[in-house]
């Protein structure tokens, strides 16, 4: 029984495998860095970026953004221009503490070299609420992305 098991988990493993969509992993720098996974479906791909950032207000953010990116437009020769909606989450602590939750929209550029490797730049805008009195939550940032794609 546990052969059949291992054979069935080995057949699944590698039909999975095979039926993989192309994944990218790097960084994002904007204000702060963030860890920055992308993962294709189909012309579009679905970004979840996490990381660190210091506000001009002397505030230390954590935070997480998740963006369902749709590719508009694809100039050949690895050049493509996206855009899509998501949704963020973050927190602050230092001269002001707040929790915030927010609604996430994108805007850039990248380029697939001929190599595994991707560059990219973006606008991400933020519109949220900022929890314990901070009230309307907005952030935005520019980007540059690096990323190696497997």
């Amino acid at each position: 029984m546990k052969k059949i098991i291992i054979a069935v988990a080995l057949v699944l493993g590698f039909a999975a495998a095979a039926s993989a969509q192309p994944r990218a992993l790097g960084v994002r720098i904007g204000n702060g860095g963030e860890i920055s996974y992308q993962h294709s479906l189909g012309n579009n791909f679905l970004e979840v970026d996490g990381g660190l950032g210091l506000g001009f207000d002397r505030v230390f953010n954590v935070g997480a953004t998740g963006i369902y990116n749709f590719m508009i437009s694809e100039f050949g020769n690895g050049f493509g221009f996206y855009a899509g909606p998501g949704a963020g989450v973050g927190l602050a602590v230092g001269d002001v503490n707040y929790f915030a939750l927010s609604a996430a929209g994108m805007v850039g550029i990248e380029y697939n070299f001929n190599f595994p490797l991707q560059i990219s730049l973006d606008f991400r805008q933020h519109v949220g609420l900022g929890f314990n009195g901070h009230g309307l939550w907005t952030p935005s940032s520019i980007g540059l992305g690096i990323r190696y794609q497997f």
